[in-house]
Order: C-alpha cells, then structure tokens, then sequence
C-alpha cells in the first residue's frame, strides 16, 4: 500500500468516524446544549444526506479532475470546517449544520480509493481491496466508542473536535501531495449519470444497496446510545464498550466476506445470504427487545458483522460497470447506500419521536426495528432477481 492509498485509507477512518460518534456524545450533548435523540437523528441523518446528494459531482470531478484533488479539497473545506463548526456549537441546529459540511468534506474519500482500484488493478481483485479498505477505514467506529467517550471524558468533547479538525486538514494537505491520479486510456465515450441508470442489471443491486448498510449505520451511528440508556438506564462507559464491540464485529465483516466470492465463485449469494443475516439479527433483537442488555449488544453486533456487505454489493456493482463510467458508476452506487442510511434515520428519528410519550419506553426501538425489519425483506426480494456475476 503506497503513501497516497495509506492517506485515503485513514481519510476513510475518519470518514467512519464522523457518522458514528454522535451516538456515543450523545450523553454529552445532551447536558451541554440540549440536543435531545431527534435533533441527532437529524444532524446524523443530514451527514448521510449530504455525502449522498454531492456523490454525483464527486463521480463527476473523479472522472475529470482525477481523485486527488477530488478528495484533498473537499477533505480540507468540509471535514477540517465541519469539525470546527462543531467545537463552537452552543445549539443542536449548529450540531446539524456541522454534520452537513463533515457529511461533504467525507463524500469522496472511498470513492477516491475504489476509483484508483477499478483503474488500476484487475477487476478480480477488486472486491478483496475494497474490502480491505472498508475493514481499514471501519477502525474509525471502534475510536468512535470507548476511546471517544474516554477523551470527552478527559478533555472534553469541545477539545476532541478541535483535534479532529486538525487531523483532518492535515490528512488532506497529505492526500494533495501523496495521491497520484490513475492514467486514462483514450476513449471517444463519454459517460453520462443516464447511461448508469439505464444498465438494467443495475436495478435489482440499488434497493439492497439502500437498505442493507441503513440498519447498520443507524444503529451504531445512532440509537444504539439512547436505546441502551432509556431502555436498560446503561452508563456512558457500557455505551462506550458496546459501540466499541460493534465496532470491532464491523471491522471483522468486510474482511470475512472478502474471499467468499472466489471461494464460492458467486458474488450474489454471498451478499444474499450474509443479508439474510442482518434480518435474522434484526429479528431476535425484537424478540429480546429489553429482556436482556448482554444479548441486545451481541445480536447488534451480529447485525454489524452480517451486515458489512457493502465491499461485495459495490464489487457486484462494479462488475456491471464499462471502464468509462466507473467514477460515475460508484459514486451512484455510492449514493444509494449513504442516501438509504440518511434517509433511515430521518425516518427513524420521526418514528421515535411518534412513540416516545408511549408508556412502554422500549415501543420506539421496536418500532424502528421492525421499520429496518421491513426494509431489509424488500431489498432481499428484490435482489433475488439481479444477475450474478462470477469474480
């Protein structure tokens, strides 16, 4: 791994990071400025919207500009700034504002990555380097736990947002110097956002893609937090470890799933039945919703291990894919998966607040999962019906 990779590898923790700390500040948050779960859930589903809605220019400067300068800037003015706005926040609307600009500085980071693996490597290899750089980058949600909830501790969660400003700006600085752009191959095409959408085989991989990762991204970006104190009255440092063992069952995902679909020459069933698993998850979560915290916090990381098919789904993708549209081609995939978990958590954080006066304090986390429940089943229906394709 060369020094430009090995930047954007750690641009993608911190990428991760940022979408998963707020469930763990929460407890902070909460006393310093009143941010109540529903203003997070907005300011942590803003995150998700924005790095969706500006995939299709990032697809677009990837395939004009070339990834280098794609990622640098928007690293350096959306993630350095975004974590600035942060520390000065004295209200949860700044909280959000701050989200969205992080949520655009970290929209093209992994998409840098796997623009310069499409390019530059074999379309075999694909699946195991993205893989590799999502278990790499999903270190970001184990500092995004316990660590984190030991820094706001100790040196506050104002000073922890100035350090990551910091490290933000120089990982960009870094990314301009160190990343080199893929050459590009002569071609008279000129790839469009249309000509994506109308590859047909495409179809039946988007709705999968919109749900498999929002279940995941919400709950341990998100509820996970709340839901352990209001249900089970769980102290930040349980909070802390609990997010720090989903984080982990996170990291472990992407790598198990990496040989599988060499090993089983099939890159659809491996997404099918490792998507299976986060429903089956999702479904003993509600069955145990506040009987037991131990078994809560195993089957969310069991819905974070099963549900670490994005490498596979986005390898699918990518293999339907001509050369000429693959920085336009990810970044629309891309762009369902983000925009699947901001649009969830938009409408979880509503669902919450629906049934949050109720007198049974476990109703809002039932109704949520069993919304993911719903979803998740959609999307693997659908996907029955997309075309495999051998690695």
């Amino acid at each position: 791994m060369n020094t430009g990779i090995a930047l954007l590898a750690f641009a993608y923790v911190l990428s991760q990071f940022f979408r998963a700390f707020l469930a763990v500040l929460s407890p902070f948050l909460a006393t310093d400025i009143g941010a109540t779960p529903e203003d997070l859930a907005f300011a942590s589903g803003l995150w998700f919207l924005t790095f969706a809605a500006i995939q299709p220019p990032v697809g677009w400067a990837l395939d004009t500009i070339g990834p280098r300068r794609t990622a640098a800037v928007l690293l350096l003015i959306g993630g350095g700034g975004g974590a600035a706005v942060f520390a000065m926040a004295i209200a949860p609307a700044h909280v959000a504002i701050a989200m969205a600009l992080i949520g655009i500085g970290c929209a093209p980071v992994l998409m840098a990555s796997y623009y310069i693996f499409a390019l530059d490597h074999p379309p075999a290899r694909f699946a195991f380097l993205a893989a590799l750089m999502v278990g790499v980058g999903t270190l970001g949600n184990i500092v995004a736990s316990y660590p984190t909830t030991i820094a706001a501790e100790t040196v506050g969660w104002r000073a922890s947002l100035w350090g990551l400003a910091a490290i933000s700006c120089g990982t960009a600085i870094g990314i301009w110097f160190a990343v080199r752009d893929p050459v590009k191959e002569p071609t008279e095409q000129k790839g469009s956002f249309a000509e994506v959408l109308r590859i047909r085989a495409l179809w039946f991989i988007f709705p999968l893609l919109l749900v498999s990762y929002a279940e995941v991204g919400a709950l341990r970006g998100l509820w996970i937090g709340p839901y352990l104190t209001e249900v089970f009255h769980a102290e930040p440092r349980l909070i802390g470890q609990a997010t720090l063992a989903m984080g982990i069952a996170m990291v472990i995902g992407p790598m198990a799933y990496s040989p599988l679909d060499r090993i089983f020459n099939t890159r659809k069933w491996v997404v099918f039945v490792g998507s299976a698993g986060i429903l089956l998850s999702t479904i003993g979560m509600l069955l145990l919703i506040d009987t037991d915290v131990m078994w809560i916090i195993i089957l969310m990381c069991a819905v974070g291990f099963f549900g670490s098919t994005y490498p596979a789904l986005m390898a699918h993708g990518r293999s339907l894919l001509p050369r000429h549209l693959v920085g336009r081609g990810v970044t629309v995939l891309n762009l369902c998966s983000v925009g699947g978990v901001g649009i969830a958590q938009v409408l979880s954080g509503r669902i919450h607040s629906a049934y949050s006066k109720q007198e049974l304090v476990a109703l809002p986390y039932t109704m949520i999962l069993l919304f993911f429940a719903v979803l998740v089943t959609i999307g693997l229906i659908l996907y029955l019906f997309s075309t495999d394709t051998k690695p």
